[in-house]
């Protein structure tokens, strides 16, 4: 005889609960997509429209004379490359030693570890400082070099103590059988613990990915040569009005009609790659965001300073 499923009835004060965060999440979900979608119109708009404020979520008087111009540069195509490039090479890097430094202070057995992680909490906290950092960077001849743009950002305080805390949660019975099996501590990490944290590596990837990819300080301080720039650098020298868009011998009118949009324009351009990538993370980036964060911090604190509310 078949069990009938018992229907449980939704109290009001529940339904009211719903329809109150339906309507909640509607009005987050338009507040976060307008302004990028005004960005959008914006940067398609004429200049007629943007400096009468008739540009909304749609585009008025149609144009991609912005787009033309900023897209048949030589150097926009190159400072494109070069912010793949970085990006690329700069997650694999952040990736691996932050992984290298995650794993070891994510075992309780060590006994060193406590210090270590005060030590690294505490370069959160205090840095060297521009300056020196720039003078660092001028003596080991690493200014308008790959390593140059990368190094100052490889590491973040943060992404350690977020893969740590991950680590931490990884079954021991797994680590041990692989160790029963003859594989080195290293063996372990690649083939055991490193497949079983895909949604951290996923979060700390995008992490990486878009940092370096919005970066446009390194390049500032530590970049002199424009065929180095990236992307991020150069559509800002475009903004600030370091890079015209327009030519000496154009029309008057095309000139303002980049001027007025150029920004949009930009901020689109900017952001396109990322919003193509992160539909295919997305899953994991909440995985890794939810899982032992919180946790950690809290054990953190009382590290440092004895008790979880400082």
């Amino acid at each position: 005889m078949e069990e009938k499923a018992v229907k449980v009835k939704e109290s009001a004060g529940y339904i009211v609960f719903k329809i109150v965060n339906t309507i909640f999440m509607i009005l987050i979900c338009v507040m976060t997509l307008y302004p990028f979608l005004y960005l959008v119109a914006q940067s398609f708009s004429s200049e007629v429209a943007i400096s009468q404020g008739r540009v909304s979520i749609f585009p008025v008087g149609f144009n991609i004379e912005t787009y033309k111009s900023v897209l048949e540069k030589g150097d926009f195509i190159s400072s494109y490359k070069n912010t793949v490039i970085y990006a690329v090479i700069g997650t694999f890097v952040s990736l691996m030693f932050s992984c290298f430094l995650a794993y070891p202070l994510s075992k309780k057995e060590l006994k060193i570890n406590k210090f270590l992680t005060k030590f690294v909490i505490f370069t959160m906290y205090f840095g060297g400082g521009i300056i020196p950092n720039y003078v660092l960077m001028k003596r080991l001849h690493l200014d308008n070099t790959v390593a140059g743009f990368i190094i100052p950002s490889m590491l973040s305080t943060y992404y350690i103590i977020l893969m740590k805390s991950f680590f931490s949660d990884t079954p021991k019975e797994l680590e041990e059988a692989a160790e029963l099996d003859g594989l080195s501590p290293i063996g372990i990490f690649f083939k055991v613990v490193f497949p079983l944290s895909m949604p951290i590596i996923a979060t700390m990837i995008l992490f990486n990915a878009v940092g370096y990819w919005n970066n446009w300080y390194n390049a500032f301080l530590y970049l002199d040569k424009k065929e180095m720039w990236p992307v991020a650098y150069y559509l800002k020298t475009i903004i600030s009005g370091a890079s015209t868009s327009a030519d000496p011998g154009e029309a008057t009118a095309e000139k303002l009609q980049i001027s007025a949009n150029i920004k949009s324009c930009s901020m689109v351009l900017m952001a396109l790659p990322i919003i193509c990538v992160y539909p295919f993370v997305s899953k994991y980036y909440v995985e890794g965001m939810m899982l032992g964060g919180v946790k950690e911090w809290y054990n953190t604190s009382i590290l440092v300073r004895g008790n979880p509310l400082w």
